[in-house]
């Protein structure tokens, strides 16, 4: 274990509701460290926004939590609440389809399964939750990368093109056609004959956080059944989003 980065949480964990502000001599006393590198850790946690130096004097230096903790707090807090409020609706969306229904989000360059209900049907596909995919690969994590920032995207399917697992010229195209269409489609891309189906789920900020997926045997996602599963599928995420805050919805379509 990295022991520079072990004392500096140990510095961060000092602080709570009690505590919320400590000088430079509290935090040095309870960390049972010496000032100088006390001082030189808060100075890099100061530079990451980790932590924010209050006041300095010729006697001491006073320091409270920064912003970057609730930065961070919060996209934690985003993902249980997507979680928390996705479930019951992809049960109701799993029960009236019969299919697998995934809840799938953005974990540094890879998208990550969080959520899952089964199909009744006696054939299923194995997903386990937890599993990660690349941001290419998938109805679920391509709705994911479309709605990335174009830099992020860039980067993402410049390694990948390095790595000769795709075109990223002709996958930019299907990017931009995901946000016109605003939804996913893929088959036999994770798992061989296959089809997936991924609509968006959006927050409060109107921000893509998650995207619902809708995966099974190809041989089901045929004409009216896959006309039915994309209805209920969008209609889905749509009511999850607008529970988490999301108001741009218009007839069906995001302003």
């Amino acid at each position: 274990m990295n022991q520079s980065v072990k004392k500096a949480l140990h510095l961060l964990n000092l602080f709570d509701e009690n505590n919320y502000e400590l000088s430079l001599k509290e935090i040095s006393e309870r960390a049972n460290l010496p000032k100088p590198t006390a001082y030189r850790l808060l100075t890099t946690l100061e530079s990451m926004n980790y932590v924010y130096k209050e006041k300095e004097s010729e006697h001491d230096t006073r320091y409270r939590l920064g912003l970057k903790l609730l930065e961070l707090g919060q996209l934690v807090s985003d993902r249980l609440e997507v979680r928390r409020i996705a479930y019951s609706y992809m049960e109701e969306l799993a029960s009236s389809i019969q299919e697998a229904v995934h809840l799938v989000v953005v974990n540094h360059d890879e998208a990550t399964y969080v959520e899952k209900v089964e199909s009744n049907k006696a054939i299923r596909l194995y997903t386990r939750i937890g599993k990660n995919a690349p941001l290419y690969m998938g109805s679920g994590p391509k709705l994911l990368l479309a709605y990335l920032p174009k830099d992020k995207q860039e980067e993402i399917l410049h390694d990948a093109e390095l790595e000769g697992k795709i075109n990223s010229e002709r996958f930019k195209k299907e990017l931009v056609e995901i946000q016109k269409k605003g939804y996913s489609y893929s088959v036999g891309e994770q798992d061989e004959n296959t089809t997936g189906i991924s609509y968006p789920i959006f927050d409060y900020r109107n921000h893509v956080i998650a995207a619902l997926t809708v995966s099974g045997l190809s041989t089901y996602f045929e004409g009216e059944n896959l006309t039915n599963i994309k209805m209920k599928t969008k209609e889905t995420a749509e009511n999850i989003s607008r529970e988490l805050g999301f108001r741009g919805f218009v007839q069906g379509v995001v302003e």
